[in-house]
């Protein structure tokens, strides 16, 4: 139970208004920790609940240690997207909502004279992104000094998506902190952990293994496509099914985004999209539309990858294979969330056999091929694609051969 935590009364009430029962691993490893006042890099795997692992120790600090005078920010948590800014800074008002913590978010994407407030009134946790909030320390109108706790999540994105250079300035800045915490869904690349190293003091590094009721229950596969027609008419056939309630597809442009939201349109599949280049308000009302159930299904390019955190989503579709295999693991992580079941599915194309090995090497596991028989692969690179890979013969008889020759030997 979160009582174990010696969390304020305030926030076990917040707590228990949201909602959570009993604390995930990463939060039972993470509070203590982090409570204690220690540097803290946490691995776990999305859907875990890592976002109260970080904000109910932070909010602790603050109540510990309330403010003497008006100030800037004293709890800084720096996101990759705005998506999930703003979904870090909603929980963060619904845990300290007994309380007279106030958070305030800085995104890009939104008019400059929305931030006024938050630059001129006292706050005390801020939720931003790395680049509008770098903006407003060179204007000299954010002043990082008063920062006693740093959080960056999904480190991993951050640095993928090329902020390093941004969050070492920031970091620079706010250089008389207490404390940093960094998360990361994954540390397979050695460039978070370097990164890590040059910004934690002495951190308590924590992995997470989720319960079985916490880990992600998600059922892959692929089918085999001919080409983009192709592809799309596969789209349109799964998105009919009945048990797909609400669905994110993926594809890797802009341009296909707006291509597949026609086409679904025409297929009397309403939709909503979103994608790198718009507004703010367009972007929080694509995705309020599948929150509020408006449309069961959302066309995206990777901004929502990262950040998407809604409930019962049951599909994802890959129309257009990741690049990467860390990519296709957080976009399937859309569904699944907190033990929930989820399905993932891919949409793939012969030029694309390569990223799909990439992907099951990284997984340790073979996705699975299916057919829609109405819709079977026409073309020879398909159909071969759907093959299971034949162990070659002269390996097989080198394998018996050397049984035969241990058996001989143990005689």
């Amino acid at each position: 139970m979160f009582e174990q935590f010696d969390l304020d009364s305030a926030l076990l009430g917040g707590i228990n208004n949201i909602g959570f029962k009993k604390p995930t691993s990463i939060q039972s490893l993470v509070i203590p920790e982090a409570m204690a006042g220690k540097d803290v890099l946490a691995s776990a795997p999305t859907g875990t609940g890592k976002t109260a692992a970080f904000l109910l120790p932070a909010a602790q600090h603050l109540l510990d240690y309330p403010r003497t005078k008006p100030g800037f920010p004293r709890v800084l948590v720096l996101s990759p997207t705005r998506e999930l800014a703003l979904q870090i800074s909603e929980q963060s008002e619904k845990l300290t909502e007994l309380t007279n913590i106030k958070t305030g978010v800085i995104t890009g994407g939104v008019n400059y004279g929305s931030h006024k407030e938050i630059l001129t009134e006292t706050t005390d946790m801020l939720i931003a992104t790395p680049g509008r909030l770098l903006e407003y320390i060179e204007n000299e109108q954010f002043d990082a000094r008063e920062i006693e706790i740093l959080v960056l999540d999904e480190a991993d994105r951050m640095l993928d998506m090329g902020f390093a250079e941004t969050i070492n300035r920031i970091i620079g800045e706010a250089r008389w902190r207490k404390q940093t915490l960094l998360f990361s869904a994954t540390l397979e690349g050695s460039h978070v952990l370097k990164f890590a190293k040059e910004i934690l003091n002495e951190p308590i590094y924590l992995e997470a293994n989720p319960s079985r009721k916490e880990k992600a229950k998600i059922h892959q596969w692929i089918h085999l496509a001919d080409d983009k027609d192709h592809k799309f008419k596969l789209l349109a056939h799964l998105l009919k099914q009945d048990d797909v309630k609400r669905a994110v597809v993926f594809a890797n442009k802009r341009e296909t985004v707006q291509y597949l939201s026609g086409k679904l349109y025409a297929e009397e599949l309403p939709c909503a999209w979103l994608e790198g280049n718009m507004p703010q308000d367009k972007r929080n009302s694509a995705v309020d539309r599948l929150r509020k159930a408006d449309v069961n299904v959302l066309v995206a390019t990777d901004v929502a990858a990262r950040g998407l955190d809604i409930d019962d989503i049951t599909h994802v579709i890959n129309f257009d294979m990741p690049r990467k295999a860390d990519i296709y693991i957080h976009r399937i992580g859309r569904t699944g969330r907190a033990g929930n079941k989820g399905t993932a599915i891919s949409l793939v194309e012969a030029h694309d056999m390569a990223v799909i090995g990439k992907i099951e090497r990284y997984m340790t596991e073979r996705l699975p091929r299916r057919i829609i028989e109405e819709l079977r692969p026409k073309y020879k690179e398909a159909r071969i694609a759907l093959k299971k890979p034949k162990v070659k013969k002269s390996t097989a008889q080198k394998k018996a051969k050397a049984k035969k020759q241990a058996k001989r030997k143990k005689k």
